[in-house]
């Protein structure tokens, strides 16, 4: 009977410390309640309810920079050429970012390549190398405007 009162005690406790969370700073995690969105909790202790609050997602909110391989790209003057994108993006809404887009980042790398498809094609070659900046604005003004929705800043 001490045996199985010392084994339910420890079951308990053991029950007990995994209900307490504690999320490090410049992270968010979004929880849900039996499956359903609860809640986002953000840096420090937290303490979970057992066996009906989950955490669904942890998500790192500092900046991150995602580097695509090069794209083939045709300008107004029909030159093909390769460009490299670099896209530099930071979460801002962690609830949107697990919930808005199923693989965020896959979605900026596809989002990213067709608006520098389109944004290219209008211009020609010599325009292209010399309005690097123009370029730039462009697509992060784009990229702002569909990623807005994904929780996402780029």
């Amino acid at each position: 009977m001490l045996w199985l009162l010392a084994i339910l005690l420890i079951i308990i406790l053991i029950v007990l410390v995994r209900c307490i969370v504690i999320v490090p700073q410049s992270n968010a995690y979004v929880t849900e309640w039996l499956g359903v969105y609860k809640d986002t909790w953000g840096a420090g202790l937290h303490i979970r309810t057992p066996f009906v609050e989950r955490i669904s997602r942890k998500v790192s909110l500092k900046e991150e920079a995602a580097d695509f391989p090069p794209q083939p790209v045709i300008t107004r003057d029909n030159v093909t050429m390769m460009i490299d994108t670099v896209v530099f993006f930071q979460v801002f809404d962690a609830k949107m970012y697990a919930y808005g887009v199923n693989r965020p980042i896959q979605a900026i790398e596809n989002l990213s390549a067709t608006t520098l498809r389109d944004i290219i094609g209008s211009m020609t070659l010599d325009e292209t190398l010399t309005s690097r900046d123009a370029i730039n604005t462009k697509i992060t003004a784009s990229l702002d405007e569909a990623t807005d929705r994904w929780g996402i800043k780029v």
